[in-house]
């Protein structure tokens, strides 16, 4: 297996247009995400990459949205996907639309996603699929330094370990668009054989899991019941004994 990290830098392409079919690609990832975005609410919408830019996200309650790119001109933060400029836990949901196949390093664009991410946060993350007709076009060496051949394509379960690693829950995961040269990806073989679509979409929610014991819950566990005091026992007094002393008249009479 490659390693994740690479030296050399790619270029992504700022517009879905600059990729073959790529308005295909985006109408189709488009349909996918609608009935998850009708879902999430918050405050904060965060999309890194300029293709996640060109994502529809209006059927979303967040009204903030934010998109961050080092490149592009739509986008409201410029800076680098790797060193997010958010605080920790400040982002209710985060979108990479095909984000990591043009990422140097994804391990680190992943963590810093995880650390921008409150509680049970939300990551939609897309790309291409190397087991479909769009991956066999690397096995062709010209065709390797054009877009999107030049891109990497990560195989699904190796992108649901990554966010596993990361405590991440996910709740969806589907292969579609079969035919890329289709505006509909072809319906009938997207319907029968859904595992070799050139699109991956993953949802996933941040799952926290807390490692100090609440000190309340430990009081409570620590906790020891009083004896229950019995309704009929019965308390008395004591007799007192009468005390006998030498210098009483009354014993001196009794003894003569």
């Amino acid at each position: 297996m490659k390693p994740a990290r690479i030296p050399q830098t790619l270029t992504p392409p700022l517009h879905w247009a600059d990729i073959p079919w790529g308005e295909y690609y985006r109408e189709a990832l488009d349909r996918q995400l609608q009935p998850w975005l009708s879902k999430m609410f918050g405050f904060h919408l965060l999309k890194i990459g300029t293709l996640s830019a060109e994502i529809n996200t209006d059927n979303c309650a967040i009204s903030h949205q934010v998109t961050v790119s080092s490149l592009g001109d739509r986008v409201q933060a410029r800076a680098d996907p790797l060193q997010l400029p958010f605080e920790n836990r400040s982002i209710d949901a985060c979108l990479l639309a095909h984000t990591l196949p043009w990422c140097q390093d994804p391990h680190r664009l992943l963590r810093e996603v995880d650390r921008v991410l409150i509680d049970d946060g939300w990551l939609m993350l897309s790309g291409f699929n190397p087991v479909s007709v769009l991956g066999l076009g690397k096995c062709v060496p010209f065709q390797r330094r054009r877009v999107p051949y030049n891109s990497r394509m990560f195989s699904m379960m190796r992108l649901i370990d990554w966010v596993a690693l990361l405590n991440f829950e996910v709740i969806y995961q589907a292969n579609f668009h079969v035919l890329p040269w289709q505006r509909q990806g072809g319906d009938l073989l997207s319907a029968h054989l859904p595992a070799l679509g050139c699109m991956q979409l993953i949802v996933a929610r941040k799952r926290t899991i807390p490692l100090t014991l609440n000190p309340m819950k430990r009081r409570k566990e620590n906790a020891q019941l009083r004896p229950a005091v019995g309704a009929t026992r019965q308390y008395q007094k004591p007799l007192r004994m009468p005390v006998y002393q030498e210098d009483n008249p009354r014993h001196q009479e009794l003894d003569d």
